[in-house]
């Protein structure tokens, strides 16, 4: 009997977020993965540095790969330095790589990433979402849910 999820994962460190990403997308599952990295990435991750923003994940055979995500060089790095643009390989199981790519395959939704952070135990996971693109109508739709959603907050604060 699978034992069922918590609603959220641990954080502790929230490292980068794409803010961005819940306004252009419709965010479809949400999966938390682990990261492959280098040591002086994880270095330059705990000092904040990163951004998420521009990212996207594919799934290339059997391995899922976070894709344009930038994270500078560490400052105190030698020779050995990282490249800030390059691939990250997402540690994933077998099961939940199947799941993405026969839904971005089949239904034309796309690996999002959501955030970077590092959790309970010091290690760095991306929080990754199964989305689908939002069109102009559907974002101008969640501007008026959120503008409606704060004048209600406004109004039972005043007869309050």
């Amino acid at each position: 009997m699978a034992r069922p999820k918590p609603p959220a994962f641990e954080k502790t460190k929230i490292v980068a977020e794409n803010r961005r990403a819940r306004f252009d997308y419709a965010i479809e599952d949400v999966v938390e993965a682990g990261i492959a990295l280098r040591g002086t990435e994880v270095k330059a991750l705990r000092f904040g540095e990163g951004s998420i923003a521009e990212s996207y994940a594919e799934v290339v055979g059997e391995e899922v790969w976070l894709v344009n995500s930038n994270v500078p060089e560490f400052s105190h790095g030698n020779r050995f330095n990282h490249e800030p643009k390059r691939a990250r390989k997402l540690l994933l199981h077998e099961r939940e790589i199947n799941k993405m790519h026969g839904a971005v395959a089949r239904e034309g939704m796309t690996l999002v990433p959501l955030m970077i952070y590092f959790n309970s135990k010091g290690r760095a996971k991306v929080e990754l979402a199964l989305a689908k693109g939002k069109k102009a109508h559907d974002k101008r739709e969640t501007i008026k849910e959120r503008d409606w959603k704060r004048e209600q907050g406004r109004i039972m604060r005043d007869r309050g």
